[in-house]
């Protein structure tokens, strides 16, 4: 798919380059066409305008004109009666035999046109009926053909090489700009593998609990009360992991909603911290709290409940035994910050920057023995982002690991 999506990408900005690079070069062609073939009319509507066998202007070079100078272009005109015969002809500048004259005259009086092309000799004409008879300029077209095919070929050559160029920058962005598409998608499929083995070890036990249960039909529910309990208690693992990641799927959709209600944090983070206080006497570790007082916060108190509660759990299943487990509450002056630091071992830098993801576990045998998911950091992420917060960790032998939340005030 994403090989597909790449050459997708490269394709879409090859063509729109190729459009715009097909524009600018169409417009400057058009652009050069109409101004040489301005100077071509230019030049012969003042042959016409002069008297015919009149010396061509005088051009100084050096000096610079006080008006624009006629363009010495190959021009020559004629002057013909009302028969079409031809009474005198001005080609100063030119060589044209009275053939070719006689030839191109009749050809333009014949067109009826007052101005034209006449493509197999390479000349523009210019008609004008006088008192005198009908004047005709013609000028040659050769210079102008010429430097519009090497504007072409010149515009053709840079195109190429432009668009060469481009595609060897659109083959780098390509992977640059699909590389975050690249790591979500490989984030889904383990994701779906990941929740999908989750699910798959409740399932087992329950199926294998009802086939015991359905086995010995003829005995009573109170002969089989443990395959009961285990069956429930597997039905409610499910369901926190379904929970859970209805959750993460609601925050990634921003469906998750925040109540906005001002509270006692410090008294939220309380009312999170006492109840701990026996888990941690029960497994030996000693609790620490530092809290300041009457900290107001705006939020959705369940959703901060939650995100304390799983920090608490998180260091109380890692201190070890004998270990300490200390949360802090302060108040800075834009923001509060919430950290808790649990003593045991520290966490490596291969494991630091994963900590956050969904299913993600540093000791996938540990989690299991305590019944994690490896879901409650990715919980605690989500829901500081949906409080416009940021979290993060700090892991080493001397200072244990500390999980950090700020909250901005404003």
């Amino acid at each position: 798919m994403i090989r597909k999506l790449r050459r997708k990408f490269i394709f879409i900005n090859m063509t729109l380059v190729s459009l715009v690079l097909i524009i600018v070069f169409a417009s400057i062609c058009i652009f050069s066409y109409q101004q040489t073939k301005a100077e071509s009319y230019d030049v012969m509507q003042r042959v016409i305008n002069s008297d015919i066998g009149m010396a061509p202007p005088t051009v100084e070079i050096g000096n610079r004109p006080p008006k624009k100078a006629m363009p010495m272009l190959p021009v020559f005109g004629v002057l013909l009666d009302d028969q079409g015969q031809l009474i005198s002809a001005a080609r100063e500048n030119v060589i044209v035999s009275d053939d070719m004259i006689a030839e191109v005259s009749k050809r333009a009086l014949a067109s009826g046109s007052q101005e034209g092309i006449l493509y197999d000799q390479r000349l523009r004409f210019l008609l004008k009926q006088t008192p005198e008879g009908a004047r005709i300029a013609f000028a040659d077209m050769t210079r102008e053909l010429d430097a519009i095919t090497n504007l072409l070929i010149t515009l053709l050559l840079v195109g190429a090489g432009g668009l060469a160029a481009f595609f060897l920058v659109s083959l780098f962005l390509s992977g640059w700009a699909l590389n975050p598409v690249e790591k979500a998608w490989e984030q889904q499929r383990q994701f779906v593998a990941d929740a999908s083995h989750e699910l798959k070890t409740p399932l087992t036990v329950i199926l294998a609990n009802t086939g015991i249960l359905l086995a010995h039909r003829q005995d009573t529910i109170d002969q089989h009360s443990k395959w009961v309990e285990y069956t429930q208690a597997e039905a409610n693992r499910m369901k926190k992991l379904v929970e859970d990641l209805l959750f993460l799927a609601k925050s990634d959709a921003a469906q998750s909603p925040v109540l906005q209600t001002s509270m006692n944090f410090s008294d939220l983070v309380w009312s999170c911290f006492l109840p701990f206080e026996s888990v941690a006497y029960e497994q030996g570790i000693i609790s620490n709290s530092e809290i300041a007082p009457d900290i107001t916060l705006i939020g959705d108190e369940g959703q901060l409940k939650q995100l304390a509660v799983i920090l608490l759990d998180n260091s109380c299943k890692y201190a070890g035994k004998g270990g300490t487990v200390t949360l802090t509450l302060k108040r800075l002056p834009e923001s509060v910050c919430l950290s808790v630091t649990n003593t045991g071992a520290p966490i490596s830098s291969e494991h630091l920057e994963h900590i956050f993801e969904r299913f993600y576990r540093s000791d996938s045998s540990r989690s299991r023995e305590q019944g994690g998911y490896g879901l409650g950091l990715a919980i605690a992420k989500a829901i500081v982002e949906n409080h416009r917060g940021r979290i993060s960790v700090e892991s080493s032998e001397a200072a244990g690991t500390t999980f950090s939340v700020c909250f901005p005030l404003k």
